[in-house]
């Protein structure tokens, strides 16, 4: 049976784990593709909030197998905290499977990334400083360590050794840092972390091929959003993978035929997190009430989420970078106070219209968004679990918004909750 992907269509925080794990309940399989712990996915479980980095949403059903595919970059640290707290919480965690090929964070990549942002300054890309860019870079450079060297410590230490020469020279000649020791890194990679990480690291390419040959239902997570893709995204300020849909073939080995359902999750509003450029974004009261509202507050790093209306311009990009068959929106409920809201529907820029991004950076900056507004509903729509019971208003506002982008919207959030969600027919 082919696979689902499951994207982001903004800049990420549009809920990607809330759904993966809703439909995780018909799932077999839930794989996550690429990033690393720079990416939170908040649960929210029977009133109980869990914040996973690197664990696949899917850990949460016991029929699921997780897989942590060869495109993820892995702080093993960080691995074993969060499945130190699932357990903690009454979750197996043994039925994880973590990729042989999938790279390893080291602790020069955290402290490479930390006094690069800060050599920068003004020009800084705003990134979480957790080494994830410098182990992207490795892995191209083919340098990185991965996780399978954790399994042989004569080659884990050959590889240690010459790439921390390099790591120490620069952090020691650019930026005036102290060297780090390659005995302590040994010592705690190879002491504290390979022996708890052996059991679970495996063959996921052929865990994930087996699975799809089986007919079983394997669903694809990606971390991020398609405007953080690196390739794709509004550079330079993007993540150092590729989040869009055409990830999940390289980030898990999976070919394009074994896929046949690309979801896109978005916001009923937009947001971002760090720098970089926002067409639709709002600096006003407007911005504040969505940030408390919509509790925009990073996952992971606690920053303030900048905030602005829908932008169906993206959208409609997304929806050709990532071949979407359809549209799950979130957080409809945070625009219930609201008594019109606004979508961007085209850019102009010195004279011209544009319905989808321009391809030239200089010009998106300047970009000024065309709206239309709509009415508001102006009801708490937490509550509803039938499509009958939502307003006319939103319903429309959520048909508008396919209409739009060109492709259905097939669930709506209401709210936080695991099952808040409605399902929705447009054409």
């Amino acid at each position: 049976m082919p696979a689902t992907v499951v994207v982001g269509t903004q800049w990420g925080d549009e809920g990607k784990g809330k759904l993966t794990d809703l439909l995780a309940g018909e799932m077999d399989l839930v794989v996550r593709y690429q990033g690393g712990h720079n990416a939170g996915h908040t649960i929210v479980v029977e009133g109980e909030s869990f914040a996973l980095q690197l664990v696949p949403s899917g850990i949460l059903y016991p029929h699921i197998t997780p897989v942590i595919g060869n495109g993820v970059v892995v702080d093993p640290g960080v691995l074993l905290a969060e499945l130190d707290m699932l357990a903690g919480e009454g979750v197996d965690t043994s039925r994880l499977v973590l990729s042989g090929n999938a790279h390893l964070i080291m602790p020069y990549h955290q402290e490479l990334d930390r006094v690069t942002e800060r050599y920068l300054g003004k020009n800084s890309l705003g990134t979480t400083r957790r080494g994830i860019g410098p182990a992207y870079a490795d892995k191209a450079a083919r340098v990185g360590l991965r996780v399978q060297d954790l399994l042989d410590p004569k080659i884990f230490r050959q590889k240690l050794d010459v790439a921390l020469k390099e790591k120490n020279a620069v952090l020691a000649k650019v930026y005036n840092r102290l060297p780090l020791s390659a005995s302590d890194i040994a010592e705690r990679y190879l002491g504290e972390y390979a022996g708890r990480l052996a059991p679970m690291v495996g063959d996921a390419v052929g865990v994930v091929h087996d699975a799809v040959s089986a007919g079983r239902h394997v669903l694809l997570e990606g971390a991020q959003a398609t405007f953080l893709d690196l390739d794709h995204g509004t550079s330079p300020f993007v993540t150092s993978s590729n989040p869009v849909a055409g990830g999940a073939c390289t980030g898990t080995g999976l070919g394009p035929r074994d896929i046949d359902r690309v979801i896109g999750i978005a916001k009923a509003y937009v947001t971002r997190v760090g720098a970089g450029p926002f067409p639709t974004e709002l600096l006003d009261d407007t911005a504040d009430l969505l940030v408390e509202r919509g509790h925009e507050f990073g996952t992971n790093t606690g920053r303030r989420r900048r905030c602005g209306w829908f932008d169906a311009v993206m959208a409609r990009q997304a929806v050709r970078l990532n071949s979407l068959s359809e549209v799950a929106l979130t957080k409809l409920d945070v625009l219930d106070t609201f008594e019109t809201v606004k979508v961007c529907v085209a850019y102009e820029a010195d004279g011209r219209r544009f319905d989808y991004p321009p391809y030239h950076q200089s010009v998106l900056h300047q970009v000024t968004p065309v709206y239309e507004e709509l009415p508001g509903w102006c009801t708490d729509l937490t509550g509803v679990t039938e499509l009958s019971e939502m307003p006319e208003e939103a319903r429309r506002y959520v048909a508008f918004l396919a209409d739009r982008i060109g492709v259905p919207v097939r669930l709506v959030g209401v709210g936080p909750g695991r099952r808040q969600f409605v399902s929705f027919a447009t054409a």
